[in-house]
């Protein structure tokens, strides 16, 4: 069964390189704009994994997790932030409003996809 990941973030060229990367190791992509449009999506289908950037305009990463986890088929979901924050602090509030795991933007392929795999499968 194909797993399907949504994949949120304000840049178009990032959300692409990442559908690209995914969808190539068989993996569905479905992509959101910015925290709202993923929120949206989220609550419109099914997914086996949230990969999330933390800044983005109208709903961060941050709040994006939050509201997330605040929904019974979100709780035990996987959610990844891919951004270019490094700072422990920000990963220690993303880790206790409900991220799985951080990658720092630009990411390489195959540590992207090594991230999926070991999270949700191939």
């Amino acid at each position: 069964m194909t797993k399907t990941i949504l994949a949120v973030d304000d840049s178009a060229s990032m959300r692409q390189m990442v559908k690209l990367t995914l969808s190539s190791a068989g993996y569905q992509v479905v992509e959101a704009a910015d925290g709202r449009d993923a929120l949206a999506k989220a609550k419109s289908g099914s997914f086996n994994m949230v990969l999330t950037d933390l800044n983005m305009p109208n709903m961060d990463g941050l709040a994006l997790i939050r509201e997330l986890r605040m929904l019974p088929a979100y709780r035990g979901i996987p959610i990844v932030f891919l951004t270019t924050e490094s700072d422990a602090g920000k990963k220690a509030e993303a880790k206790t409003a409900g991220a799985t795991a951080w990658i720092v933007k630009p990411f390489q392929q195959d540590q992207l996809l090594g991230v999926v795999k070991k999270i949700v499968g191939a």
